[in-house]
Protein backbone atom coordinates (compact mmCIF):
# COMPACT_ATOMS: atom_id res chain seq x y z
CA UNK A 1 0.00 0.00 0.00
CA UNK A 2 1.42 3.40 -1.02
CA UNK A 3 1.69 6.35 1.36
CA UNK A 4 -1.31 8.08 -0.25
CA UNK A 5 -3.49 4.97 0.06
CA UNK A 6 -2.35 4.43 3.63
CA UNK A 7 -3.20 8.02 4.53
CA UNK A 8 -6.67 7.64 3.04
CA UNK A 9 -7.21 4.37 4.92
CA UNK A 10 -6.31 6.04 8.23
CA UNK A 11 -8.49 9.07 7.44
CA UNK A 12 -11.39 6.80 6.44
CA UNK A 13 -11.20 4.86 9.70
CA UNK A 14 -11.13 8.08 11.71
CA UNK A 15 -14.26 9.57 10.17
CA UNK A 16 -16.02 6.18 10.19
CA UNK A 17 -15.58 5.94 13.94
CA UNK A 18 -16.89 9.48 14.37
CA UNK A 19 -20.20 8.75 12.61
CA UNK A 20 -23.05 8.86 15.14
CA UNK A 21 -25.05 5.66 14.73
CA UNK A 22 -28.31 7.42 15.53
CA UNK A 23 -27.74 9.73 12.55
CA UNK A 24 -27.24 7.06 9.89
CA UNK A 25 -29.85 7.54 7.11
CA UNK A 26 -32.52 4.86 7.03
CA UNK A 27 -33.04 5.28 3.29
CA UNK A 28 -30.52 6.60 0.77
CA UNK A 29 -31.28 7.34 -2.86
CA UNK A 30 -28.38 7.37 -5.31
CA UNK A 31 -28.24 8.81 -8.83
CA UNK A 32 -25.40 6.69 -10.21
CA UNK A 33 -24.15 9.24 -12.74
CA UNK A 34 -20.94 9.46 -14.74
CA UNK A 35 -20.37 6.02 -16.27
CA UNK A 36 -20.25 7.31 -19.85
CA UNK A 37 -17.93 10.20 -19.01
CA UNK A 38 -15.68 7.81 -17.09
CA UNK A 39 -15.37 5.62 -20.18
CA UNK A 40 -14.72 8.63 -22.42
CA UNK A 41 -11.97 9.92 -20.14
CA UNK A 42 -10.44 6.44 -19.99
CA UNK A 43 -10.57 6.14 -23.79
CA UNK A 44 -12.57 2.91 -23.57
CA UNK A 45 -15.98 1.86 -24.99
CA UNK A 46 -19.11 3.13 -23.22
CA UNK A 47 -19.94 -0.42 -22.12
CA UNK A 48 -16.75 -0.44 -20.04
CA UNK A 49 -18.04 2.56 -18.11
CA UNK A 50 -21.37 0.86 -17.44
CA UNK A 51 -19.54 -2.29 -16.32
CA UNK A 52 -17.30 -0.28 -13.97
CA UNK A 53 -20.44 1.40 -12.61
CA UNK A 54 -22.08 -1.99 -12.03
CA UNK A 55 -19.04 -3.18 -10.08
CA UNK A 56 -19.29 -0.06 -7.95
CA UNK A 57 -22.97 -0.76 -7.21
CA UNK A 58 -22.16 -4.17 -5.73
CA UNK A 59 -19.35 -2.62 -3.69
CA UNK A 60 -21.60 0.24 -2.54
CA UNK A 61 -24.30 -2.10 -1.23
CA UNK A 62 -21.62 -3.85 0.85
CA UNK A 63 -20.70 -0.47 2.36
CA UNK A 64 -24.35 0.23 3.17
CA UNK A 65 -24.73 -3.13 4.92
CA UNK A 66 -21.53 -2.55 6.88
CA UNK A 67 -22.50 0.96 7.98
CA UNK A 68 -26.10 0.09 8.84
CA UNK A 69 -28.09 1.70 6.02
CA UNK A 70 -31.17 -0.55 5.65
CA UNK A 71 -32.77 0.82 2.45
CA UNK A 72 -31.20 2.06 -0.81
CA UNK A 73 -32.79 3.19 -4.07
CA UNK A 74 -30.48 3.15 -7.11
CA UNK A 75 -31.36 5.23 -10.17
CA UNK A 76 -29.90 2.94 -12.84
CA UNK A 77 -31.95 3.65 -15.99
CA UNK A 78 -34.48 6.43 -16.50
CA UNK A 79 -37.24 6.53 -19.09
CA UNK A 80 -35.24 9.34 -20.78
CA UNK A 81 -32.26 6.98 -21.11
CA UNK A 82 -34.39 4.67 -23.26
CA UNK A 83 -33.73 6.98 -26.23
CA UNK A 84 -30.04 6.01 -26.36
CA UNK A 85 -28.68 3.95 -29.24
CA UNK A 86 -29.90 0.37 -29.57
CA UNK A 87 -26.33 -0.92 -29.26
CA UNK A 88 -25.68 0.91 -25.98
CA UNK A 89 -29.07 -0.10 -24.56
CA UNK A 90 -28.52 -3.77 -25.41
CA UNK A 91 -25.17 -3.75 -23.65
CA UNK A 92 -26.60 -1.84 -20.70
CA UNK A 93 -29.52 -4.25 -20.31
CA UNK A 94 -27.10 -7.19 -20.15
CA UNK A 95 -25.01 -5.41 -17.53
CA UNK A 96 -28.10 -4.56 -15.45
CA UNK A 97 -29.28 -8.18 -15.59
CA UNK A 98 -25.83 -9.38 -14.48
CA UNK A 99 -25.79 -6.81 -11.67
CA UNK A 100 -29.15 -8.08 -10.42
CA UNK A 101 -27.75 -11.60 -10.27
CA UNK A 102 -24.68 -10.45 -8.39
CA UNK A 103 -26.75 -8.50 -5.86
CA UNK A 104 -29.05 -11.47 -5.32
CA UNK A 105 -26.09 -13.78 -4.78
CA UNK A 106 -24.24 -11.41 -2.44
CA UNK A 107 -24.40 -11.98 1.30
CA UNK A 108 -23.03 -8.91 3.10
CA UNK A 109 -22.66 -9.82 6.74
CA UNK A 110 -24.05 -13.28 5.95
CA UNK A 111 -27.52 -11.97 5.04
CA UNK A 112 -29.21 -11.65 1.64
CA UNK A 113 -29.85 -8.46 -0.32
CA UNK A 114 -33.53 -7.83 -1.04
CA UNK A 115 -33.88 -6.52 -4.62
CA UNK A 116 -37.11 -4.72 -5.49
CA UNK A 117 -37.58 -3.32 -9.03
CA UNK A 118 -39.30 0.05 -9.44
CA UNK A 119 -40.25 1.53 -12.78
CA UNK A 120 -42.10 0.47 -15.90
CA UNK A 121 -41.12 -3.10 -16.82
CA UNK A 122 -43.20 -2.87 -20.02
CA UNK A 123 -40.55 -0.51 -21.43
CA UNK A 124 -37.80 -3.08 -20.99
CA UNK A 125 -36.80 -6.09 -23.11
CA UNK A 126 -38.87 -9.12 -22.09
CA UNK A 127 -35.94 -11.14 -20.63
CA UNK A 128 -34.86 -8.29 -18.33
CA UNK A 129 -38.45 -7.49 -17.30
CA UNK A 130 -39.02 -11.14 -16.45
CA UNK A 131 -35.79 -11.32 -14.48
CA UNK A 132 -36.82 -8.25 -12.48
CA UNK A 133 -40.14 -9.89 -11.64
CA UNK A 134 -38.43 -13.12 -10.64
CA UNK A 135 -35.89 -11.56 -8.27
CA UNK A 136 -38.66 -9.56 -6.65
CA UNK A 137 -40.78 -12.66 -6.12
CA UNK A 138 -37.91 -14.91 -5.03
CA UNK A 139 -36.58 -12.62 -2.32
CA UNK A 140 -40.04 -11.56 -1.15
CA UNK A 141 -40.44 -15.18 -0.02
CA UNK A 142 -37.11 -15.34 1.79
CA UNK A 143 -37.48 -15.89 5.53
CA UNK A 144 -34.21 -14.20 6.49
CA UNK A 145 -34.08 -10.49 7.27
CA UNK A 146 -32.16 -8.79 4.43
CA UNK A 147 -28.90 -6.97 5.01
CA UNK A 148 -30.12 -4.18 2.71
CA UNK A 149 -33.37 -3.58 0.84
CA UNK A 150 -32.39 -2.32 -2.62
CA UNK A 151 -34.89 -0.62 -4.92
CA UNK A 152 -33.56 -0.87 -8.46
CA UNK A 153 -35.02 1.97 -10.55
CA UNK A 154 -34.91 0.71 -14.14
CA UNK A 155 -37.14 2.23 -16.81
CA UNK A 156 -38.10 4.72 -14.12
CA UNK A 157 -39.56 8.21 -14.35
CA UNK A 158 -40.63 10.25 -11.32
CA UNK A 159 -43.59 11.92 -13.01
CA UNK A 160 -44.81 8.61 -14.36
CA UNK A 161 -44.61 7.11 -10.88
CA UNK A 162 -47.01 9.77 -9.58
CA UNK A 163 -49.33 9.24 -12.56
CA UNK A 164 -49.30 5.48 -11.94
CA UNK A 165 -50.03 6.03 -8.25
CA UNK A 166 -53.08 8.18 -9.04
CA UNK A 167 -54.30 5.62 -11.57
CA UNK A 168 -54.03 2.82 -9.01
CA UNK A 169 -55.78 4.94 -6.40
CA UNK A 170 -58.70 5.59 -8.78
CA UNK A 171 -58.95 1.96 -9.85
CA UNK A 172 -59.04 0.90 -6.21
CA UNK A 173 -61.78 3.45 -5.48
CA UNK A 174 -63.80 2.20 -8.46
CA UNK A 175 -63.51 -1.39 -7.26
CA UNK A 176 -65.01 -0.25 -3.95
CA UNK A 177 -67.86 1.57 -5.68
CA UNK A 178 -66.68 5.03 -4.59
CA UNK A 179 -67.40 8.10 -6.71
CA UNK A 180 -64.81 10.57 -8.04
CA UNK A 181 -66.32 13.22 -5.76
CA UNK A 182 -65.77 10.99 -2.72
CA UNK A 183 -62.18 10.34 -3.75
CA UNK A 184 -61.51 14.05 -4.29
CA UNK A 185 -63.04 14.97 -0.93
CA UNK A 186 -60.90 12.45 0.97
CA UNK A 187 -57.68 12.83 -1.05
CA UNK A 188 -54.53 13.51 0.98
CA UNK A 189 -50.79 13.29 0.26
CA UNK A 190 -50.83 10.01 2.18
CA UNK A 191 -53.50 8.64 -0.15
CA UNK A 192 -51.14 9.03 -3.11
CA UNK A 193 -48.06 7.87 -1.19
CA UNK A 194 -49.86 4.60 -0.47
CA UNK A 195 -49.69 3.74 -4.19
CA UNK A 196 -46.14 4.82 -5.06
CA UNK A 197 -43.60 2.24 -6.23
CA UNK A 198 -41.88 2.54 -2.82
CA UNK A 199 -45.06 2.30 -0.74
CA UNK A 200 -44.52 0.93 2.73
CA UNK A 201 -40.94 2.24 2.82
CA UNK A 202 -39.61 5.39 4.49
CA UNK A 203 -38.93 8.35 2.22
CA UNK A 204 -35.21 8.85 1.50
CA UNK A 205 -33.37 10.78 4.19
CA UNK A 206 -30.43 11.45 1.89
CA UNK A 207 -30.02 11.55 -1.89
CA UNK A 208 -26.53 11.37 -3.36
CA UNK A 209 -25.68 12.29 -6.93
CA UNK A 210 -22.23 11.74 -8.38
CA UNK A 211 -20.43 13.36 -11.34
CA UNK A 212 -20.90 16.96 -10.21
CA UNK A 213 -24.41 17.37 -11.63
CA UNK A 214 -26.83 19.11 -9.27
CA UNK A 215 -30.33 18.09 -10.29
CA UNK A 216 -32.80 15.28 -9.59
CA UNK A 217 -33.54 14.29 -13.20
CA UNK A 218 -36.97 13.04 -12.15
CA UNK A 219 -35.67 10.80 -9.36
CA UNK A 220 -38.10 10.10 -6.49
CA UNK A 221 -39.83 13.41 -7.08
CA UNK A 222 -42.61 12.79 -4.55
CA UNK A 223 -40.53 10.99 -1.93
CA UNK A 224 -37.67 13.52 -1.94
CA UNK A 225 -39.78 16.49 -0.79
CA UNK A 226 -37.87 16.70 2.52
CA UNK A 227 -34.72 14.75 1.66
CA UNK A 228 -31.24 16.11 2.19
CA UNK A 229 -29.05 16.27 -0.93
CA UNK A 230 -25.35 15.60 -1.35
CA UNK A 231 -23.58 16.26 -4.66
CA UNK A 232 -20.20 14.67 -5.25
CA UNK A 233 -17.74 15.57 -8.01
CA UNK A 234 -16.48 11.99 -8.45
CA UNK A 235 -17.83 10.02 -11.40
CA UNK A 236 -19.77 6.99 -10.18
CA UNK A 237 -17.11 4.34 -11.03
CA UNK A 238 -14.58 6.46 -9.07
CA UNK A 239 -16.84 6.91 -6.03
CA UNK A 240 -14.90 5.63 -3.01
CA UNK A 241 -15.91 4.42 0.41
CA UNK A 242 -14.31 7.54 1.88
CA UNK A 243 -16.55 9.66 -0.39
CA UNK A 244 -19.56 7.80 0.94
CA UNK A 245 -18.51 8.27 4.55
CA UNK A 246 -18.01 11.99 3.89
CA UNK A 247 -21.59 12.13 2.59
CA UNK A 248 -22.84 10.39 5.74
CA UNK A 249 -20.80 12.73 7.93
CA UNK A 250 -22.19 15.75 6.12
CA UNK A 251 -25.72 14.43 6.58
CA UNK A 252 -25.15 13.75 10.29
CA UNK A 253 -24.06 17.37 10.80
CA UNK A 254 -27.18 18.87 9.24
CA UNK A 255 -30.27 19.99 11.11
CA UNK A 256 -33.24 18.64 9.20
CA UNK A 257 -36.15 21.07 9.03
CA UNK A 258 -38.77 19.14 7.02
CA UNK A 259 -40.01 22.40 5.51
CA UNK A 260 -40.09 24.37 8.78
Amino acid sequence: MGLRSLAYAVYERQISRALPQDRIPQHIGVVVDGNRRWAKLAGTPTADGHLAGANKIVEFIDWCAELGVPTVTLYMLSTDNMSRSAEELDQLMEIIADTLERLCESRPGGRPVRVHPVGQPELLPAPLAERLRCVDAELAQADQEPAVHVNVAVGYGGRQEIVDAVKELLRDAESQGRSISEVAEELTPGSIADWLYTRGQPDPDLIIRTSGEQRLSGFLMWQSAYSEFYFCEALWPDFRRVDFIRALRDYAQRQRRFGN
